[in-house]
């Protein structure tokens, strides 16, 4: 996962927001050990109860589908370049083993980016789904970053049980708004950390109109100012990443 563009916060004030970001905040520092920060912010949630899961590398919750076959393609235009994302759940599964819990069969998550026509990078994401909950949870990623020069990068590529790394939630079963979490616990390497800022929108992309979705800014403490905006909506998944926006989605033939 990467954070490439910023964007400015909005944020829903009607009595509705204010209630659920009222329980967001109760429910979510219970994980995280409290409020702290500046005006009393709620800390991002760090701990998780994983003792208390059964994974499963198969399933959705609202907002992000685990099937085999699944496939995002979004598209979009920056700095001149055209952009192309190509998001698939993969058959393959990987083993992750994580201190306290033990081992964990993933789910792989196949992301390709494209400028200009040109692949640019191969991310294999590690997905697993808490039965109790419905949370998807981040293990990990495999990196392949090809340069300029011929060369390969593996630049922020980590995995949960190495060198201090733990799983954080890359979308909660249950979105309420107002919640704050890290999705990544690499430290010094990935630590994206998610706010929840609005809900009920409707968007409007090539692969169709959508109601009820839900938006994500996401930032991180390793680049201090740079904001990141996800859009997802209800038994689709992510339909807006930054500048690109969904042109096609389902299931492979």
């Amino acid at each position: 996962m990467k954070l490439l563009c910023h964007f400015g916060r909005r944020t829903s004030f009607s009595l509705r927001a204010f209630v659920t970001a009222a329980i967001a905040t109760f429910l979510w520092t219970g994980f995280s050990g409290g409020i702290a920060g500046a005006q009393d912010e709620p800390q991002f949630t760090t701990r998780f109860r994983l003792e208390d899961c059964r994974f499963k590398t198969i399933g959705a919750n609202p907002y992000f589908i685990l099937k085999p076959g699944y496939r995002l393609v979004l598209e979009g235009e920056e700095d001149g370049e055209e952009i192309r994302v190509v998001k698939t759940v993969l058959s393959k599964t990987q083993n992750i083993f994580v201190p306290g819990i033990g081992r964990v069969v993933t789910r792989v998550v196949e992301e390709r980016e494209y400028v200009d026509g040109e692949l640019i990078e191969v991310s294999k994401n590690f997905f697993a789904i808490c039965d109790k909950t419905n949370d998807v949870y981040y293990f990990g990623e495999d990196v392949d970053i090809f340069l300029e020069d011929g060369t390969i990068s593996h630049d922020g590529a980590w995995r949960a049980g190495v060198d201090g790394a733990l799983p954080g939630i890359v979308m909660p079963g249950t979105f309420l708004l107002g919640a704050r979490y890290f999705q990544e616990q690499a430290p010094g390497v990935a630590m994206d950390q998610a706010e929840h800022v609005e809900m009920e929108l409707q968007v409007i992309t090539e692969a169709g109109t959508f109601e009820d979705c839900v938006r994500v800014i996401e930032t991180t403490p390793l680049e201090p100012g740079t904001e990141s905006e996800k859009i997802y909506c209800p038994g689709v998944g992510q339909v807006v990443d930054n500048v690109v926006r969904l042109v096609e989605y389902g299931f492979d033939d």
